[in-house]
């Protein structure tokens, strides 16, 4: 009979119990609950040390996460993924993809899932979510579908790669190490991915089909309509477009540009295209005609200017009110270039005002009236002082404009990060530190914008699973579990046993951490076999497999982490996608050991 657990297994229990429900609950915030945990594993841990330790140890143990290589991996890694971002880098690809989604949207998922299935087979499936979070949260500003719709399944498509070899995560080497050393044969790259793939041919239609249905949309409903602003657009002297009819190439144009009093006849260059269309649309018209809505002049002196003084170009929305002297002038005849260095990109003209007389000047310039609004860039200082100097109203929500002349710099430290860490030259946690100073030395984030890449939340979450994974371990908890577990396996068919396994070791990653899992799971399975008679490989391959399925819970893998914040997930999303595709794995998988090795 099993004796009953320690004093100290008994209370990490507890504690995770209750963590767990407090999670799910939602009556406190996740940044809450994780900080009362830490706290009562550190007060607790200093009144009722463990065994052989000193109460500072229990201190030391409670907030280790918070200088734990984890961690600093996250914040790396979001450090680089904003700098990926900032710098447009992603654009391209984004685009791309982009047609996919237009086309249909369920296609373009499609193509998704399967992307980050395979790349996640050769390469650890952290860096792939890297890449792949900044390109769907550009798609979702785009149109495409929301990124809460989109990140899960993409996670879950990723660790069902990583499964597929021993090399896709470092968990899968940890417990193919830990094997050899019980005396097994060392598995090849490729040993059980057949095995994997039949499993992953049932669990990719739930995670494309049925995983996006259950998630909710975190889109933020506008309160209004997007501003269209009119404009002239200078065609660029290099556009391919130059002598063909606007009409022939109207259907290859991004949505939202809208043309005006069009001249007949082919495109000519530096032609001045009367359009309109939101901030989004404005930039489309520029990237695919290659040309300029402001005069290129003052467009140049804003980009030295900001290479000179080190600041971000931003975009800004102002209300022009009645004081103003603007109020019937025109854009040419404003001065407002040579007076502040900014360039007005588009004025919006309220519905109210559509009617007014006297709207256009005789070379057609739209005259600017009181309420109108204008799409003004330069640098920050200059726009204050626009506003200031000729009263206007500067409004929410700007906008700093991509340092697209770092893209490809931005890339390649991101790359140069991801290749290091998935051909084994450094540690995941080695290159993503580097590239992420790398980011900031050579400007491509600005080290006083680090906390827009940063998510508290993340941050005191994983400090809080780490210290918990550590009091399971500590505490004799996960080796007690695994006793009860084995004393009852004996009853049980083949397929029960592997499943029976699978779960508890799942059970661990969810709650504790993989590498946990892997460390205690490796050794009971190991055990089992041999008590009860059974092959040992397919008992080690049911741990393997368990330490991946950390689908039900953000703090069972450093990538479910990596998607909360960006998808605006709460703990129960986790549960309520996962939990589903954790047993319909654990069900596949555990049928087709027993199948595979004749049990």
């Amino acid at each position: 009979m099993t004796a009953l657990p320690s004093f100290h297994a008994l209370a990490a229990m507890i504690v995770t119990v209750a963590m767990f429900v407090g999670f799910v609950r939602g009556r406190m915030s996740i940044e809450i609950v994780s900080l009362l945990t830490i706290a009562v594993i550190a007060v607790g841990l200093y009144f009722f040390p463990l065994p052989g330790n000193d109460p500072t140890d229990g201190l030391v143990l409670a907030f280790a996460g918070f200088g734990h290589y984890a961690l600093i991996t996250i914040c790396a890694l979001m450090v680089m993924g904003r700098g990926l971002v900032v710098t447009g880098a992603l654009d391209p690809a984004a685009r791309l993809l982009e047609v996919v989604f237009k086309r249909n949207l369920q296609l373009g998922l499609l193509v998704s899932l399967l992307i980050a299935f395979v790349l996640s087979m050769g390469i650890n499936n952290t860096p792939v979510l890297v890449l792949l979070i900044p390109i769907f949260a550009a798609l979702a500003a785009r149109g495409a579908l929301p990124s809460s719709k989109t990140l899960m399944p993409l996670n879950a498509a990723s660790l069902l790669g990583g499964l597929a070899t021993t090399i896709g995560t470092s968990t899968n080497i940890l417990v193919v190490s830990i094997a050899v050393d019980l005396g097994m044969p060392r598995m090849g790259v490729f040993h059980f991915t057949p095995i994997v793939l039949l499993a992953s041919a049932i669990a990719l239609p739930y995670i494309w089909l049925v995983m996006p249905r259950l998630l909710k949309d975190n889109r933020v409903e506008e309160q209004h309509a997007e501003r269209r602003f009119q404009t002239r657009l200078r065609i660029g002297s290099d556009s391919t477009f130059i002598g063909q009819e606007l009409s022939a190439i109207l259907p290859k144009l991004p949505d939202g540009i809208e043309f005006h009093d069009v001249p007949p006849g082919p495109i000519e260059q530096q032609q001045r295209l009367k359009i309109s269309g939101t901030h989004q649309a404005l930039e489309d018209a520029m990237r695919v005609f290659k040309g300029e809505v402001a005069p290129v002049w003052v467009l140049d002196r804003i980009r030295r200017k900001s290479t000179e003084v080190s600041k971000d170009i931003v975009v800004v929305e102002m209300t022009v009110t009645a004081d103003s002297r603007l109020v019937t002038r025109t854009l040419p005849t404003s001065g407002i270039a040579d007076l502040y260095g900014v360039a007005v990109l588009g004025i919006h003209r309220p519905e109210r005002l559509l009617g007014a007389k006297d709207q256009f000047s005789e070379g057609g310039d739209l005259r600017i009236s009181e309420g109108d609004v204008l799409l003004v860039m330069g640098l920050n200082h200059d726009l204050q002082e626009f506003a200031r100097a000729d009263s206007l109203l500067m409004l929410e929500g700007a906008r700093e404009l991509p340092r697209r002349s770092k893209a490809w710099l931005s890339a390649g430290i991101m790359f140069g990060a991801v290749g290091t860490a998935s051909i084994g030259l450094f540690p995941i946690a080695i290159s993503a530190l580097a590239g992420a100073i790398l980011m900031f030395l050579t400007g491509c984030v600005k080290f006083d914008r680090v906390g827009r890449a940063l998510s508290g939340q993340v941050i005191v979450l994983v400090a809080a699973s780490i210290a918990v994974g550590r009091i399971i371990l500590e505490s004799g908890a996960a080796a007690w579990l695994g006793e009860v577990m084995s004393s009852g396996l004996q009853y049980l068919p083949a397929a029960g046993v592997l499943a029976a396994i699978m779960l508890f070791v799942t059970l661990l990653t969810n709650f504790a951490s993989n590498a946990t899992a892997a460390t205690v799971g490796t050794p009971i399975a190991f055990a089992i076999a041999q008590q009860l008679g059974l092959p040992a490989e397919p008992l080690i391959l049911a741990v393997l497999f368990g330490c991946n399925l950390c689908y039900a819970t953000p703090i069972a893998y450093q990538t479910n982490m990596l998607i909360m914040s960006e998808g605006s997930y709460e703990f129960v999303d986790y549960i309520r996608t996962g939990l589903p595709l954790v047993l319909l794995m654990v069900f596949t998988l555990s049928i087709l050991l027993v199948m595979s090795y004749g049990m």
